[in-house]
């Protein structure tokens, strides 16, 4: 037969044991401790937390002053997020259009959100500055599909940035004064 098995003997319980009373006081010390103590509840979302330093929150693409968007299709967002939570359908601005000499415009611009990551590498390798991450960070949706921004919401959420950048009227500029030339 291999080892016998060693018996523990049990230290029999105290009155105060048997019924609980220690435990109980225990208990209602932390309720008590918690009663006093200063409230931290927020009206969210009327009051919102603060934003910490560095955060990253949502991808989305903004326009530039004149309301033009600043995207041009070149797909380097697209090829350089981690998760591949952004596909890019490029298009043509038309001809007749004021905005025919800049290059291309998506015609199809989206981002899943639940795939996203928030690593900001979209942002960073941007050329013309057109995703940003913005502080939010309250996304919510009844479905999975509804958390896929397409282009109109990602421009919703992104608005007009005021950048020191006009490259498209410095473009427009340059041709003007080619033209001038000639």
């Amino acid at each position: 037969m291999p080892g016998k098995v060693k018996e523990i003997e049990r230290k029999p319980l105290s009155l105060a044991e048997k019924t609980f009373l220690p435990q109980i006081v225990s208990g209602l010390k932390v309720t008590c401790a918690n009663m006093l103590r200063k409230k931290v509840t927020r009206e969210y979302p009327d009051v919102l937390p603060p934003i910490p330093p560095g955060y990253r929150g949502m991808p989305t693409l903004v326009k530039d002053p004149d309301g033009r968007e600043k995207c041009v299709s070149c797909q380097l967002c697209e090829f350089v997020c981690p998760p591949k939570a952004i596909r890019i359908t490029p298009g043509a601005i038309p001809e007749g259009s004021p905005d025919a000499h800049v290059e291309k415009a998506p015609q199809e611009f989206e981002i899943d959100m639940l795939r996203c990551i928030y690593c900001g590498m979209c942002q960073e390798v941007c050329p013309e500055e057109a995703i940003f991450l913005q502080n939010k960070f309250t996304l919510n949706g009844l479905s999975r599909q509804e958390l896929v921004f397409n282009k109109e919401r990602l421009y919703e959420a992104g608005g007009t940035l005021q950048d020191q950048h006009f490259k498209w009227k410095k473009k427009k500029e340059s041709e003007e004064h080619g033209n001038a030339q000639h």
